[in-house]
């Protein structure tokens, strides 16, 4: 993967964290089409990926505090494996506008990286199964590809089985 540059990225708030970290990405634009609100599965459609190479970010609320999951869109969130990924007792899907307000992303384009207010992360296991995965790069119509290791990395996040069929 090569590095690149702000601008050539894309110039998102997590192009711009994963520069400044020194982490290796690969942009990756597609026209997507307003309609669809299959975000993950359109972009997997529209780059010619594995579906389930390309995880989905999502918002939490654990116990009353917001927490990223990063799942296959393939897959599912396990609610209660999340809570027990962060060590809490109760998950529930949190509302998409606090999401919105929140991480400084629109829903269908939010990312991981970059987010206003940093929230503990997990990545579901099954990210590790491949060298690079793809995730939103901060706007709909744009993934980044990056090692599961680095979006840990830059995420300060970990690794949990979190995902279900």
């Amino acid at each position: 993967m090569a590095k690149h540059s702000d601008a050539a990225a894309g110039g998102t708030p997590a192009t711009m964290a994963l520069t400044a970290a020194g982490i290796r990405f690969l942009p990756h634009a597609y026209a997507h089409d307003p309609a669809n609100t299959n975000f993950g599965t359109e972009a997997a459609t529209m780059l010619g990926l594995d579906p389930e190479q390309v995880f989905k970010t999502l918002l939490a609320d654990v116990d009353g505090s917001l927490v990223v999951a990063i799942v296959p869109v393939t897959g599912m969130l396990d609610l209660r494996a999340l809570a027990r990924a962060v060590g809490g007792k109760k998950a529930v899907m949190a509302d998409p506008a606090v999401a919105q307000r929140k991480t400084g992303y629109i829903v269908g384009g939010i990312s991981p990286i970059g987010q206003k207010t940093p929230h503990p992360t997990v990545l579901d296991e099954t990210a590790e199964l491949y060298a690079s995965i793809f995730v939103s790069g901060g706007r709909r119509g744009f993934d980044i590809e990056l090692a599961p290791a680095d979006l840990i990395a830059v995420t300060n996040g970990r690794v949990a089985a979190i995902a279900k069929e």
